[in-house]
């Protein structure tokens, strides 16, 4: 129920730029105590501004904005690290797709292929669903219309029952010391579930991600990892994907 709050929050302050505690209350059918508390908790993960009687959207801040107004920032750059990651893909393959816009266009490069993709994200069904190639396995789970995906308890015991060759995971953002970061905490057993289920991961992170916040950590599996951005990462965060043995492509 929270992540709900937190999302309508987030979308409304993407549309409004600001809201008060009364306007949130509304949205959101929580009490002003309730809203006040998640602003505060939010302002800490660095997801907005907490105001005097209600909040703001930080200045270049995404949060978790709506599906649709994502998929449509650094569309070009997202295109070009999709492209990357589709070339180490081999027919035949069986790979595990995340939530999110990049990975997105990922799938709109894998129709016509011989494949077998495994998906929470439903967006990435609506590409392929109907191409005779691409064998889809949709993730069990609670449907979540902000990210237009599964989640829950369920994807994460689904996920355990299978094995695949490669995950392609999206996230928040990378911090300053190379982690993996999440704003919803809801997502990181799911994350951590497809990258166990995989022989190699594949992080899919444009510019905007580094630096970036979320008060979930990713931790992946002792498996061969890449990431691939569209511009250097810094280099303290080089630094420690190095030390982490996690490979950086830049396209």
């Amino acid at each position: 129920m929270r992540d709900k709050r937190d999302h309508a929050i987030l979308a409304l302050l993407q549309a409004e730029q600001a809201a008060s505690v009364c306007e949130l209350a509304e949205a959101t059918g929580a009490s002003p105590a309730t809203i006040r508390r998640d602003l505060q908790r939010l302002d800490r993960a660095g997801l907005l501004r907490r105001t005097y009687g209600g909040a703001t959207l930080l200045e270049g801040a995404e949060g978790d904005a709506p599906f649709l107004t994502v998929e449509a920032r650094n569309r070009e750059e997202k295109t070009r690290i999709a492209e990357a990651a589709a070339e180490t893909i081999r027919d035949g393959h069986t790979i595990v797709l995340d939530i999110g816009t990049t990975t997105l266009q990922l799938a709109r490069l894998l129709r016509g292929r011989r494949l077998t993709v495994i998906t929470s994200n439903l967006a990435a069904v609506d590409v392929l669903q109907d191409d005779e190639k691409v064998h889809v396995v949709v993730l069990a789970g609670d449907y979540d219309p902000t990210y237009r995906s599964v989640s829950g308890h369920l994807t994460t015991e689904t996920l355990r029952l299978l094995r695949a060759d490669h995950a392609f995971l999206g996230v928040s953002g990378v911090s300053a010391d190379g982690d993996l970061r999440d704003t919803t905490i809801a997502q990181i057993p799911i994350k951590q579930a497809m990258a166990a289920a995989c022989d190699a991961v594949t992080v899919m992170a444009d510019s905007s991600k580094f630096p970036g916040t979320g008060t979930g950590r990713v931790i992946l599996p002792d498996v061969p990892t890449r990431v691939i951005t569209n511009t250097a990462p810094p280099p303290g965060v080089s630094a420690a994907f190095a030390r982490k043995k996690m490979e950086v492509m830049v396209v």
